[in-house]
């Protein structure tokens, strides 16, 4: 070890190379935590948008699917025909990338700085939300996925067992009605895996972003993210409910 002489201070080097690296580590962790919370921010408007649309199958077939083709002339003449629903595919796949990422990055330094687990594991400060955020992730992800290929892609009518169907509102009573019931429960499912995932993310957001310095302010970003979890997830459960339920019907 070489030490280093100042007018009134010694020190060594190896300490100082500590200092800045562990400096940067907190920058950098920083860095990830507003990647996180901006990239959630962007989906938590997306997906709010996109439970607002969904609610136009109670104003029936020729509303909902005009809805539906107004995505695709949004912008026009200046974009392409569903040239909006491209640039918002772009930003919101970057987003996906951006939030799994620093996620997977956050988590492997959690597991760093702790690499032994305690022997008994404790919950009680944290709560379920705060405990199901990664699987429920995988969940929403996996959800995602199928949710693309089935009104998207693939474009499924469950209840006909066809596809390549370009009538959205006919594809989304497919799949919910009393014969696709296990539709409606997977969907639900996902539905609650994506509330707790919103409450949480929301509260986290909130605290990154310097929100949460107090009891109270840490209350009512709690009661911001319950706010945020039950209009969306609980908007999105609406449509699969009543179209099971005969409500919302071709």
């Amino acid at each position: 070890m070489t030490w280093t002489t100042s007018a009134r201070v010694t020190y060594p080097h190896v300490a100082t190379t500590e200092l800045v690296k562990g400096v940067r580590a907190t920058h950098s962790t920083i860095a990830l935590k507003l990647a996180m919370a901006a990239s959630g921010i962007v989906f938590i408007l997306f997906v709010l948008v996109h439970m607002y649309g969904n609610l136009k199958a109670f104003a029936g077939h020729d509303a909902y699917n005009e809805y539906a083709e107004h995505l695709r002339t949004l912008g026009t003449p200046m974009l392409p025909y569903a040239g909006f629903l491209w640039i918002l595919r772009v930003v919101l796949i970057v987003s996906l990338v951006v939030h799994v990422a620093s996620a997977v990055a956050l988590s492997k330094r959690a597991l760093k700085a702790r690499p032994v687990k305690y022997a008994v594991k404790k919950n009680v400060a944290s709560s379920l939300s705060s405990r199901t955020m990664r699987w429920g992730g995988v969940t929403i992800l996996l959800f995602l996925i199928w949710h693309l290929l089935h009104f998207t892609i693939l474009k499924v009518n469950i209840t006909e067992g066809t596809s390549g169907n370009n009538d959205p509102y006919a594809n989304l009573v497919g799949a919910f009605d009393g014969s696709a019931w296990w539709m409606t429960v997977i969907y639900l499912i996902a539905m609650v895996a994506l509330g707790f995932h919103l409450h949480h993310g929301t509260f986290s957001a909130c605290q990154t972003l310097g929100l949460t310095n107090t009891v109270a302010s840490r209350a009512r970003a709690r009661s911001f993210g319950w706010i945020v979890a039950i209009v969306i997830a609980g908007g999105f459960a609406l449509v699969p409910l009543f179209t099971l339920f005969g409500v919302i019907t071709n």
